[in-house]
């Protein structure tokens, strides 16, 4: 089903109904991105219950995160040709049957064809066109808005992880994961029945718009992405909890525990509350992101200093010996991290002014960096096998791509405004 809309005028910026979009794009982001970035969770169970390498099990959050990306160019042109509503039902369709299916899953392959892949497919199909579209709603409170929606996956970060906390170890995996099914289901109706398209459907046009690359900008922009991306979500799977049995040592190669559970030797209590610390400073760090982009900056110029910082922080973590200087750790690295999560899709939606490509051209950024989030995960997991079960090369790695993505963005503001400094962007 499509929606057309005739002669939309310029974007409210404010409104019942676009907020009330804002609020249907914060459950999309609960389903998709909270549960993506939970899979600490998942992490250390699948790590004791199936007795896989750690950088085997993140191959299943990194095909996830990589399809939430790659799926973004069809998904994206899909909103620009009017088919927001079909893709936003097959979308949820296949969150429900993908967390269902993973209920129920005892061996590796299904849990990868379940979480990683029919999961990964369904979020892709939401992700980028549900961002795309809340920015035709907004102009001078475009990034905002935006980190509002973004902050849904902090929302769910926060979510799943308690109910794993209760429920877990009370009623079992697979009901457990059924709790976080139902609560994805109720999301699903409340968004399927207040999405509203504004603009009216373009239905000629290229799947993909190869010349968008000719623009020089826009292209060092997704280079920049590349390299922000690569590190950005190395925390969020390793820096959390790992159950006690994994720390047994092994015959034949050494496993990898997470950060918490291995270097500072943390309950696996308090590396669950470590996990949720971390995604709890993801809404402030969203939100002030956003305003600063909106009311001082640009979302660029703010974008940069900001992946500047959080490699900066991914060095300093290498000197992170105590559970007091983990949680500082994550309190400021989880807020910069958010910060750049929202302000990545902000940032190209202002690349774009011709609103009716909104979805097309945001699309193929997130599929251009969609590798990037495959491979980052596992790549740090195999230099902390690498470092004997340690993390310096890791955060080496992470600190180092994200002062790369930081200068990339850094050339791609010169090739939009020269070396003019005070021009916002």
């Amino acid at each position: 089903m499509s929606i057309t809309v005739n002669e939309p005028g310029p974007p409210p910026d404010g409104g019942l109904q676009a907020w009330t979009q804002v609020f249907m794009g914060h459950l999309v982001l609960i389903n998709s991105w909270g549960y993506l970035t939970s899979f600490g969770i998942f992490q250390s169970y699948y790590r004791t219950t199936l007795n896989a390498t750690p950088s085997a099990i993140s191959w299943i959050g990194s095909v996830q995160i990589l399809l939430v990306y790659l799926i973004g160019t069809f998904s994206g042109r899909g909103l620009d040709a009017g088919y927001y509503h079909l893709i936003l039902a097959v979308g949820f369709f296949l969150q429900i049957l993908a967390v269902f299916m993973t209920s129920i899953s005892t061996q590796y392959w299904q849990l990868f064809l379940a979480q990683g892949i029919c999961k990964g497919l369904g979020d892709g199909l939401l992700f980028c066109p549900t961002v795309a579209l809340v920015a035709t709603y907004f102009s001078r409170n475009r990034v905002f808005a935006m980190a509002c929606t973004a902050s849904g996956g902090a929302t769910g970060g926060i979510i799943f992880p308690l109910i794993a906390q209760q429920l877990l170890p009370k009623i079992g995996f697979g009901w457990t994961v059924r709790v976080m099914a139902f609560v994805i289901c109720f999301n699903a109706a409340v968004a399927l029945a207040i999405a509203r398209v504004r603009l009216p459907p373009r239905r000629a046009g290229p799947l993909v718009e190869w010349s968008a690359f000719r623009e020089l900008p826009y292209t060092l922009f997704c280079a920049g992405m590349f390299l922000n991306l690569w590190a950005v979500y190395f925390a969020y799977f390793y820096v959390s909890r790992q159950h006690p049995s994994s720390l047994q040592p092994s015959n034949k190669n050494k496993q990898i525990s997470t950060f918490g559970t291995q270097i500072i030797k943390a309950t696996p209590s308090m590396s669950l509350t470590i996990l949720l610390v971390l995604n709890a400073v993801g809404i402030p760090g969203r939100l002030v992101c956003g305003l600063v982009a909106d009311r001082l900056l640009g979302p660029i110029n703010t974008l940069i200093p900001v992946a500047l910082i959080s490699g900066l922080l991914l060095y300093c973590w290498a000197a992170v010996h105590s559970i007091g200087a983990l949680f500082t750790f994550c309190v400021v690295y989880g807020f910069f991290a958010a910060g750049i999560q929202s302000l990545f899709p902000a940032a190209c939606a202002s690349l774009t002014s011709d609103l009716t490509k909104m979805g097309v051209r945001t699309g193929m950024c997130f599929s251009f960096i969609s590798i990037a989030c495959l491979t980052g995960p596992p790549l740090a997991g195999a230099l902390i096998q690498r470092d004997d079960g340690g993390f310096l090369y890791a955060q080496v790695f992470g600190g180092s791509a994200f002062v790369g993505g930081a200068l990339t963005l850094l050339a791609a503001r010169g090739a939009k405004n020269g070396l003019r400094v005070r021009v916002r962007m």
